[in-house]
């Protein structure tokens, strides 16, 4: 079979091609844009599956360079962690505890799902285990991290169980989060009655040719160079004190595992706090926009380089284990996440952002949460939520419930 290669500027290349595709497709199919699929998700699956039938086949198969992938990650969690800003710190606490008791829950029936349809099933538990917290809450990562040492124990398939439950979770988390949000937002008519509002009466504070000069001034502010070019220097400042949290951190914790972007997230949290104090203006649409650039190409390069096969290859039981985690997601944050986090708009984008982390992956959820943004409004609240529970805090809760039950297993 004939095996295709593609450096680093060409897998990047491939991603940003997707990814406008995925957007333009997404334009053009009313069912995509309402129930709000992300675009790089739909560009990256296209892909993936004709790079799967070409395998399935025994024509050509894809290699690619995905060093890029990672730092376009990183700085996005970077970006991401600039929105921080004392006053959303001050509002958004209260709700950050409350999120990360709910993240915390979720692994835990996650893990008593997999354990209890195992034994229904006639899976090993321990290989059952593998479709719970540890791929879903826990992502490529965990599953990386945590199934060889069940591997270890002498179970052998753990890892590939473990990496094709957490691809699976990518996929689903990626269909599922912005068609959830949706429906929770049009069904109680969550935007009338909140953010429509809100911007219609700060429209009306302004009469006639004024609004839309202000509106105008806005749209301008956005093209200077200056600003922008503030923004890409605050990143990557950020970006470099997350990497040197990291070294400290590993230093000083050598046997805990925190991902480098998690720290890059808190060196942009860190730098916002500061330039909050000093009274330094931060420019957050243009960070917020080259956030939003690399999570696109982020999310696109991860979805269209899934090695889809391994999926394909899942027996018939860990499929309805797989299946089942849908299943609780959709069940735990249609009726709980949504009802604790405050049945309100905020509240709607949280659930899309936490089915997207809960199946697998923070960078879809973000982009999730972005899709219904796009449609209805920004939420500052689950953009700051969101990311802080899934990208650092559940990391060690998740770790903490995966250690125990895998204790108990084993």
């Amino acid at each position: 079979m004939l095996t295709i290669k593609f450096d680093m500027t060409q897998t990047l290349f491939i991603a940003v091609l997707l990814l406008l595709s995925g957007n333009f497709i997404r334009s053009k199919v009313t069912f995509l844009l309402k129930y709000c699929i992300p675009g790089p998700v739909i560009g990256g699956l296209i892909f993936s599956v004709l790079a799967l039938v070409l395998r399935q086949f025994g024509i050509i198969t894809f290699s690619f360079d995905t060093t890029l992938q990672q730092f376009f990650m990183n700085l996005f969690f970077t970006a991401s962690g600039f929105g921080a800003s004392m006053i959303l710190l001050k509002k958004g606490g209260r709700m950050v505890v409350i999120f990360l008791g709910l993240a915390a829950a979720l692994a835990i029936f996650q893990n008593i799902t997999a354990l209890g349809l195992s034994k229904i099933l006639g899976v090993e538990p321990m290989i059952g285990l593998m479709t719970g917290s540890i791929p879903m809450t826990g992502g490529h990562g965990n599953a990386a991290a945590f199934a060889p040492i069940a591997e270890q124990m002498g179970y052998q398939g753990a890892l590939t169980v473990a990496v094709a439950a957490a691809t699976f979770g990518l996929v689903a988390g990626s269909m599922l989060g912005g068609p959830v949000a949706n429906n929770l937002i049009e069904k109680k008519g969550l935007f009338d009655k909140t953010t429509q509002q809100e911007k219609t009466e700060e429209v009306h504070t302004e009469s006639g040719s004024t609004a839309v000069a202000a509106i105008l001034e806005n749209k301008a502010h956005l093209f200077d160079a200056k600003r922008l070019s503030k923004g890409f220097y605050l990143i990557f400042i950020g970006l470099g004190l997350g990497s040197i949290l990291h070294i400290i951190f590993k230093t000083a914790l050598p046997t805990v595992t925190l991902p480098i972007h998690v720290m890059g997230m808190l060196g942009g949290v860190i730098m916002r706090i500061t330039l909050d104090i000093k009274k330094i203006q931060v420019p957050e649409e243009e960070i917020d926009t080259i956030g939003n650039v690399c999570l696109g190409v982020f999310v696109s390069m991860a979805v269209y380089t899934m090695r889809l096969w391994e999926l394909a290859e899942l027996a018939l039981p860990l499929i309805i284990l797989l299946f089942a985690q849908v299943l609780l997601i959709f069940l735990f944050v249609r009726f709980i996440t949504f009802n604790v986090m405050g049945r309100n708009y905020d509240a709607a984008v949280i659930c899309a952002g936490h089915i997207g982390f809960g199946m697998g992956a923070v960078p879809v959820s973000m982009a999730n949460m972005k899709t219904v943004s796009d449609k209805f409004a920004y939420s500052k609240i689950a953009f700051f939520v969101v990311p802080i529970i899934g990208g650092l805090f559940s990391n060690f809760t998740n770790a903490a419930i995966i250690t125990f039950f895998m204790n108990a297993t084993g």
